[in-house]
């Protein structure tokens, strides 16, 4: 879901994108009121499209339920320009419309299915082009406490600020879980959201014929079923990130305002996406009833009462999962009388890392040469440590990297009848390394 976006504000967009952008950000950080009535045609503007497609071509999505990959784009008679042509005059006339979204199902941590709705290649490169226009608008708005999807922003820093707060005293914490929040949000207040910065009525039905384009399903015989969405907006559509922004951003203005909890409570609100944490000094009544109303009562969502819980870190093996990390107090490690914050990567986190190099490396693998393997296993890895190296993962790394040996180590004995034989006076640790094994 992330990586297109990524994509799209990591490349280096043309200069004259790059300055509208700029000129739209600034346009809406000098008037917060201000409502932008003419964005379609920067939408379909060549150098929006352009970039669009090299963000989408870059993030290498699979087909969508057209069948038709970024390849067959580029290997077309007409190629890509001629792609973005059609795309171009389909918008130009309004008579571009949304295909059906694909759905596909991909395993959560806790061993259930996370659906994910795939759009064509095409409707992907407009969905891109949209964002490059309206992300500097909506970035102009949107609180600091925000990190989730946002230029500049990342999880590290999400955790860094809990960290902070937890550093000045803000212990006690309500840890919100969000029922499927991204299949629940009303279109009705999304677009009211949206309408608060955009009248432009060709924008709004675009962003409308997405949140209710038809997806495909099966049922459990296999055969198609088709739905249209009366809400939500799908995880796996280039734009929904930025809309999911959008929604939830209401909660945190009303939390930062003067009458908010920011003041009244002196409380903290750090949000990733949909996964949010308040901390405060003590969880009293009034905040908890404030926090679940405006969720619940007025944006309309569901909080997942069974996961969500209110931690109070000064007590004694209390501890907070945020991110993949874990936050909790431990005794110090000095014997000294006081206990220090322990940040360290989440058992769930280290328990998922070792079921995917189990995955990577089992017997169905047996057949790729060993250089391949390890040139696969070290993308992976260089991209693990890289999240995981937030706070104190020392113990979290000596456990991967033992299962990373263990399991090369059952590879290479098993790829032939023969017991493998490595160098004389090398362990299988210094083996693996000579053949360009990265260890985290």
């Amino acid at each position: 879901m992330e990586a297109p976006i990524k994509e799209a504000r990591e490349q280096k967009l043309p200069a004259s994108l790059s300055q509208l952008r700029q000129r739209l950000g600034q346009k809406a950080k000098q008037e917060p009121h201000f409502k932008f009535y003419s964005l379609y045609g920067l939408v379909m503007r060549r150098d929006t499209l352009e970039a669009a497609w090299a963000a989408v071509r870059r993030n290498h999505g699979a087909p969508g339920i057209d069948g038709v990959s970024i390849e067959m784009v580029e290997q077309s008679a007409a190629g890509v320009e001629g792609f973005l042509d059609e795309i171009q005059e389909a918008l130009r006339s309004h008579s571009y419309k949304p295909g059906m979204v694909k759905r596909v199902y991909i395993p959560k941590a806790n061993g259930k299915m996370r659906p994910l709705g795939i759009p064509t290649v095409r409707d992907r490169v407009v969905q891109t082009a949209l964002l490059l226009i309206l992300e500097p608008i909506f970035e102009a708005d949107f609180e600091d406490c925000s990190y989730g999807f946002r230029p500049k922003r990342s999880a590290h820093q999400a955790l860094a600020k809990i960290r902070e707060h937890l550093g000045a005293g803000y212990r006690e914490v309500y840890d919100a879980d969000l029922r499927s929040y991204f299949d629940t949000i009303p279109h009705d207040k999304l677009l009211a959201c949206l309408r608060m910065r955009i009248t432009d009525r060709s924008v709004l039905k675009l962003i409308r014929q997405w949140l209710e384009a038809v997806v495909v399903d099966e049922d459990e015989d296999g055969r198609p079923t088709y739905r249209r969405s009366k809400q939500g907006t799908p995880q796996g559509g280039v734009i929904s990130p930025l809309l999911a922004n959008i929604y939830l951003h209401w909660f945190d203005r009303l939390f930062q305002r003067r009458d908010g909890p920011a003041h009244w409570a002196n409380a903290k609100l750090v949000r990733y996406a949909d996964d949010l944490v308040v901390l405060a000094r003590y969880q009293s009544k009034r905040l908890i009833s404030f926090i679940e109303d405006k969720l619940e009562g007025w944006l309309e969502l569901e909080i997942n009462q069974e996961k969500t819980r209110i931690v109070k870190l000064q007590e004694a093996g209390a501890s907070l999962n945020f991110l993949g990390y874990t936050f909790r107090y431990d005794r110090d490690l000095f014997g000294r009388g006081h206990r220090y914050l322990n940040v360290l990567p989440a058992k769930q986190a280290v328990k998922r890392e070792r079921a995917k190099l189990h995955e990577m490396t089992n017997h169905r693998r047996c057949y790729l040469p060993l250089p391949v393997l390890i040139d696969q296993l070290n993308r992976h890895l260089r991209g693990w440590q890289a999240y995981f190296s937030y706070g104190y993962p020392s113990q979290a790394r000596k456990q991967i990297r033992k299962a990373l040996l263990d399991r090369l180590t059952q590879h290479v004995n098993r790829r032939s009848q023969r017991r493998f034989r490595k160098p004389q006076d090398v362990s299988y640790y210094a083996y693996f390394k000579r053949c360009g094994l990265y260890y985290p």
